[in-house]
């Protein structure tokens, strides 16, 4: 919980000052800019900051692709990939955060969104995904999930969409990307 503080705090003082944090994900297929939401999801940017200031995403991949065609036993479809760090380093990782509902931040899954992946409330650690088309059933309410909490936004993408749809297409069996998109480099962007 002291960590929660924190993070709240420095979210607060980034808020007031109007920051905008941007970071880079250079992946083998081209790079993708995130501009992230620090001052209305700041426990979840927080923690993606530290993964990525960590040097978790070095070396990582993202390794699901989320299509129309490939989840047959969904009800409600999504169209999105999913991305963190190599599952060794993923091991080496921080404990689950609360899960900052999109009914609290007021942000939703639109197109190029990105958001913390997560089994239940309050699990979400180092793996995230990216959405491509609007995605309500992921907002708080949306059924998705069953449990209809949604999952943390945090941010969208500025740059390289067309990355993101690349990656979305690339060979996979089933929702396993097959090779995974290796990130050779997550940092943040300069100012």
């Amino acid at each position: 919980m002291q960590f929660r503080g924190f993070a709240l705090l420095i979210a607060c003082a980034l808020g007031v000052l109007g920051a905008q944090t941007r970071v880079v994900l250079e992946t083998g297929q081209g790079a993708i800019e995130v501009e992230l939401a620090d001052a209305r999801a700041p426990i979840t940017t927080a923690n993606f900051l530290r993964y990525l200031d960590g040097g978790f995403y070095d070396g990582g991949r993202f390794h699901r692709t989320v299509t129309m065609d490939n989840q047959p036993n969904n009800n409600t479809r999504i169209e999105a990939i999913q991305g963190g760090p190599t599952a060794e380093r993923a091991q080496q990782g921080f404990p689950p955060i609360a899960l900052e509902r999109t009914s609290q931040t007021g942000l939703s899954h639109k197109d190029g969104v990105i958001s913390m992946a997560r089994f239940a409330p309050d699990s979400a650690t180092s793996d995230f995904f990216i959405c491509i088309g609007d995605q309500p059933s992921l907002d708080f309410g949306g059924m998705r999930n069953p449990d209809g909490q949604g999952f943390a936004a945090f941010g969208h993408v500025v740059k390289g969409m067309d990355v993101v749809r690349k990656i979305q297409k690339s060979p996979a069996e089933g929702q396993r990307l097959t090779p995974p998109v290796t990130i050779v480099k997550a940092r943040r962007a300069a100012p």
